[in-house]
């Protein structure tokens, strides 16, 4: 193997690729998904000579590469980098980038770019993937220089890192991947306006936050994503305990509090529970902690808490009165809000009428799901999971749609970054990558993707990468033939017309949109013989009596595995507040 000395030391000559690649190793970075073609060739010669340092794992496509990189961050906390080659290597970056900036992901993506001569000439696989990816991302570079690399590389680590994460986008031409430098990897940093130190309260404001709970009668904490990025899940917690506030989360901040503890309320929003969009609507104080007032939490946003006080704390300040106006608006890092409020607060004066209230609100309004049914229903799938699976400190990756929406509501989360989920931008076939990803940074890990059958298809190549790369996901399929999700938006408020969303074969009448309620004829595809032909174990069920075995069968086995889960596809996700609507207007059957 060729040494590595000569890019670790300053005053040699060296490379473009070996001066990024080195940089990625003075970041600390250990795995990088990477997908080679004709104008990354140079990058990924370079990642051949530091193969001792720098783990490079092949993706089976680009856009499973960008998810696997948010897995390792999601669930880390560290940044994750994927790379690409130009065209159309970095255009199927896009909507991994777009994802991790809507859900605040730190993530480096490197495409190679054509020479800087064929740059504008409409040269084979060139896409000026800068201005395409320009509202994606938190910053992006066209490195033209070789010079600029080892500085370049080290703003995009500290950008995504800091402040509020996001992804970077570094673009390298092929001509400077080749060029020589004596490189300094301890130059200046040049970020003029960026501030590195995240914000932080001034005490008049904490004071200010610790009057407003000790005069509530009717506090809720309303806490998301931010809690997790900031490390703050501690504070948070500490918080509620020396308050007895009742607590709500975002699908974003699941495990930032642990969703068996009596004060929790579990998830608000369109699909949250009844009794946490009921406390929202009766509070008189509304503790928003590193949340942005999302249209899937507030539905009709100028009723969202409309009588109650709110405060708002976001390390963002952009995101302060952007789609809620708040009474209190504080942009700081949320940990250090919660901890120097965690110093002064008292408990309101007297909510124990309160607590009670919500307490019998989460008695009288229960998640449930039918135990009659004689097959298997995808909340009793999940369900028995999570109680299977409690005790072995599983992380659990889900695809987008219905099975997503029932994992937030069934699987309990007791910590942060065990849930992984396409929250912001909702990408079908995040789930299988993102848990390779995971696999790569917690080889020893209990990793679970929780699948619909239409989103595990569109990335199921990745079941090779898992088999290559020995990242043992076990994936449990609930399988119900149809694009669920849009299926019950069909059923609730058109008529029950399918309009594309059967994915079976189309001899089924249910592909005409005059099905008559009978379960699709034939399963299709065959996914157990799909898995087992890329090398998986896989087993398909259908009867109850044969889920806790196939699941102890699933956890235990050695390799990848996939469990085909047959459920029905006339279930649909409950409670439901329709989009634009108030918590008036929600569905519970």
């Amino acid at each position: 193997m060729a040494s590595t000395t000569a890019a670790k030391t300053k005053g040699e000559v060296t490379c473009g690729a070996d001066i990024l690649v080195q940089s990625l190793i003075n970041q600390g970075v250990e795995v990088i998904f990477a997908y080679p073609g004709g104008a990354s060739m140079p990058l990924h010669q370079a990642l051949t000579r530091f193969s001792d340092q720098l783990r490079t794992i092949l993706p089976r496509h680009e856009q499973g590469g960008g998810f696997a990189a948010q897995g390792v961050a999601r669930a880390t906390g560290k940044v994750g980098v994927c790379m690409a080659t130009s065209g159309p290597g970095a255009t199927n970056l896009v909507t991994a980038i777009a994802d991790a900036k809507l859900d605040s992901i730190p993530m480096v993506a490197i495409t190679a770019q054509v020479p800087l001569k064929a740059i504008g000439s409409d040269a084979f696989q060139e896409t000026p993937i800068v201005e395409v990816c320009r509202g994606i991302t938190k910053h992006h570079y066209l490195v033209t220089d070789v010079n600029d690399i080892a500085r370049v590389m080290k703003e995009a680590f500290l950008i995504a890192s800091t402040g509020r994460p996001g992804p970077v986008l570094v673009d390298i031409p092929k001509n400077v991947q080749l060029d020589t430098c004596i490189p300094d990897y301890d130059a200046e940093l040049d970020l003029p306006g960026y501030t590195i130190e995240a914000p932080r309260a001034r005490p008049e404001q904490i004071n200010q936050i610790a009057a407003a709970i000790r005069l509530a009668k009717r506090p809720v904490i309303y806490a998301g994503g931010g809690i997790i990025l900031a490390e703050a899940s501690q504070q948070l917690r500490e918080l509620v305990k020396k308050t007895g506030i009742p607590i709500t989360t975002t699908v974003m901040g699941l495990g930032t509090y642990p969703g068996t503890d009596p004060l929790s309320l579990d998830m608000l929003g369109m699909h949250g529970t009844v009794y946490a969009n009921y406390a929202v609507d009766n509070a008189d104080l509304l503790i928003a902690l590193g949340v942005r007032f999302d249209d899937r939490v507030t539905g009709k946003v100028e009723a969202f808490c409309e009588h109650g006080k709110i405060i708002h704390v976001d390390i963002d300040a952009s995101e302060l009165n952007k789609n809620k106006p708040a009474h209190i608006p504080v942009c700081s890092d949320v940990k250090f809000v919660l901890e120097e409020l965690n110093k002064i607060v008292e408990p309101p004066e007297d909510i124990s009428e309160w607590v009670d209230q919500c307490m019998r609100w989460k008695e009288e309004e229960p998640l449930k799901f039918d135990t009659e049914y004689s097959g298997i229903t995808q909340q009793s799938a999940i369900h028995e999971l999570w109680k299977l699976t409690a005790d072995k400190d599983p992380i659990i990756a889900v695809g987008v749609g219905q099975h997503q929406m029932w994992s937030a509501q069934f699987f309990k989360f007791s910590q942060p970054r065990t849930w992984l989920s396409s929250s912001g931008l909702g990408t079908m076939g995040f789930g299988l990558p993102a848990a390779m990803g995971v696999l790569a940074a917690f080889p020893d890990r209990l990793v679970i993707d929780i699948e619909g059958d239409g989103s595990f298809l569109m990335n199921i190549q990745e079941m090779a990468t898992c088999v290559c790369e020995k990242l043992p996901v076990k994936v449990m399929l609930l399988n119900n033939q149809h694009l669920g999700m849009v299926v019950q938006w069909e059923d609730r408020f058109m008529q029950g017309n399918r309009a594309h969303t059967y994915l079976g074969p189309i001899d089924n009448p249910e592909a005409t949109g005059k099905g008559d309620g009978l379960s699709p004829k034939q399963r299709y595809p065959d996914f157990v013989s799909i898995a087992k032909g890329f090398g998986w174990g896989a087993k398909c069920i259908k009867q109850k009596s044969d889920l806790l075995p196939a699941l102890k069968e699933m956890i235990s086995h050695d390799g990848p595995y996939l469990l085909d889960v047959e459920v029905p596809y006339q279930e649909h996700v409950l409670p439901m507040i329709p989009s634009g609507h108030t918590v008036k207007d929600i569905i519970k059957e």
